[in-house]
């Protein structure tokens, strides 16, 4: 991005500050994200930022925000793009999705399920609308299998008591769904969880140069372990 002129600013500074702040992420991590840096990066004034973020970490939750807003428009046409009566084509779309996204995107990748950046709390109502409709996706169709007798979950273990409250606290943000729906869409999302992140951390075990087939074969277990008939 050119530097901007003395006294000139981009039509648009914040989306300017947003872009500036994933570069610097790219280069050297999240943890080095500076308004300050970002300021003398396009040339303007520290004052012209905190016009749009007064704090490092407003600026982090508006990233992680966009982050999640992408991945759900992803994780969303993904499964809008197959029929709804087929419901493995669905879980295939979105658990290939998920995965291309991350290799598309892996900062933003990393700024939400990766390392914590040290001093950071994300503001739970500001944040959780957006993580909730990005896995609302995976819900969606686990709830239409259950709803539909094609769940296969019949020994799944129970919500721990204790623990009723975060369900509740999902209804809010991600609609209606099953407490059912909801548990086994966590164990489903935990396991492409854990190969996209060994794959985008260059962790991937010597199943191929990307990994392809690994995860296809994961896929497909899930289909086979949650889908009936």
């Amino acid at each position: 991005m050119p530097r901007l002129r003395h006294n000139e600013q981009p039509a648009d500074l914040q989306d300017a500050i947003k872009s500036t702040a994933w570069k610097q992420i790219t280069e050297s991590g999240a943890t080095s994200l500076s308004l300050r840096g970002i300021a003398r990066e396009l040339g303007i004034t520290a004052p012209a930022i905190y016009n749009y973020f007064q704090r490092r970490d407003d600026l982090v939750t508006a990233l992680i925000i966009d982050a999640y807003t992408s991945f759900g428009d992803w994780q969303i046409n993904a499964r809008d793009a197959v029929p709804q009566d087929n419901p493995a084509g669905r879980m295939t779309a979105i658990g290939l999705a998920y995965r291309n996204w991350a290799r598309t995107h892996p900062q933003r990748y990393q700024l939400i399920f990766g390392t914590p950046i040290p001093g950071y709390v994300a503001p739970l109502e500001k944040v959780f609308p957006f993580a909730a409709r990005s896995l609302g996706v995976l819900v969606s169709v686990v709830e239409a299998l259950r709803a539909a007798g094609q769940l296969n979950a019949d020994d799944f273990p129970k919500v721990a008591v204790g623990y009723e409250a975060a369900f509740s606290t999902w209804k809010n943000y991600g609609g209606e769904a099953d407490v059912l729906s909801l548990s086994v869409a966590v164990l489903i999302w935990s396991h492409v969880h854990g190969l996209v992140s060994l794959e985008i951390a260059n962790n991937q075990p010597p199943f191929g140069i990307n990994g392809d087939a690994l995860y296809l074969y994961e896929l497909a277990l899930i289909n086979k372990q949650f889908i009936r008939g």
